[in-house]
């Protein structure tokens, strides 16, 4: 038994659907499938049931996705040991980003290089529940997510695994941060852009919104149906989201009669060179995510109270 295999049927066993499971793992079907047919003859038992229309788990295969699990916490909880004495001794701390921080993550890292000239940062992008996984493994000293800003605390970190376990998050402290307040990306050739200024949320109701999926940012999604819903309506669906790039490109494609709308944090709006979309905030009351700095509450890294106040004095400057 190779922990790859148990790795790929922990993600078959996730998603039940090979294909979507070799695409979170970056590799073709074929070589999901393989392998899960070699722990299969390994153990001598059928872990999936392939003859409905959709995949599911064998009895067997169910008994045994707790203890392959567990199989993978072991193997991050060694591989988080070493990497951690290696990252301490280098004076380096491992911090998980979220898109879009813009001048908060500069002044962040400008503050820690004053207050510890010696300590060294690598930033690591992921997404928002893979950021909080590694936090509470340990190869992650800290992380950067978004939650919702009336509930005290993200609600990724509410999540449980598919066997309805807790998957190590509660062992996590979430420090707020700051807010983050969103803008409304429109063509700049539409009327909404024509005068510098904000904009209602109810003058964007018969205009398309182009947004991420709920499963990818539900906090997000979560924020500006609700926004929308207390404004009087319900959004017109937009094409299907790509890159933010991508997004942006086709908003400042748009003519005014065809028109296109997304949401992008403020912050990170500062920092995009797009001539064709206009960026405007929106008038009271606005949309904002509060930005919490994850932890494990139980045993912090070294160096996780320094990045804190490198983070509290990144928060003074922007007051």
């Amino acid at each position: 038994m190779e922990l790859r295999q148990v790795r790929y049927f922990v993600m078959v066993a996730q998603e039940l659907h090979f294909g979507r499971a070799a695409a979170r793992l970056h590799i073709v079907q074929s070589a999901v499938s393989q392998q899960i047919r070699r722990l299969e003859r390994e153990l001598k038992a059928e872990l999936f049931d392939r003859s409905a229309r959709q995949v599911r788990l064998t009895p067997l295969g169910e008994r045994f996705l707790p203890e392959a699990r567990a199989l993978l916490a072991a193997e991050e909880r060694a591989r988080a040991v070493v990497t951690g004495l290696a990252a301490t001794r280098a004076g380096m701390l491992r911090v998980g980003t979220s898109t879009g921080m813009g001048v908060h993550l500069d002044r962040m890292l400008e503050a820690l290089a004053r207050l510890a000239p010696d300590t060294g940062v690598e930033l690591v992008a992921a997404p928002a529940p893979e950021r909080l996984e590694r936090v509470a493994a340990g190869t992650l000293d800290a992380a950067f997510v978004r939650g919702d800003a009336d509930d005290g605390g993200p609600a990724h970190a509410r999540t449980t695994r598919g066997d309805g376990r807790a998957d190590g998050r509660e062992a996590l402290g979430f420090v707020p941060l700051w807010q983050d307040p969103l803008v409304a990306a429109v063509p700049a050739r539409h009327a909404l852009a024509s005068s510098p200024g904000t904009v209602a949320l109810a003058d964007l109701a018969e205009v398309p919104l182009i947004l991420t999926g709920r499963r990818t940012n539900r906090p997000l999604v979560d924020l500006v149906l609700a926004a929308c819903h207390d404004a009087g309506f319900t959004p017109l669906p937009g094409p299907r989201p790509g890159t933010l790039d991508n997004t942006l490109a086709a908003i400042g494609a748009c003519g005014p009669a065809d028109a296109l709308w997304t949401v992008v944090y403020a912050a990170h709006a500062e920092r995009l060179s797009t001539p064709r979309v206009a960026y405007l905030p929106f008038r009271n009351p606005g949309m904002e995510l509060t930005t919490y700095l994850a932890v494990h509450r139980t045993d912090p890294q070294p160096g996780v109270e320094l990045l804190l106040r490198a983070c509290a004095a990144a928060t003074d400057l922007d007051r």
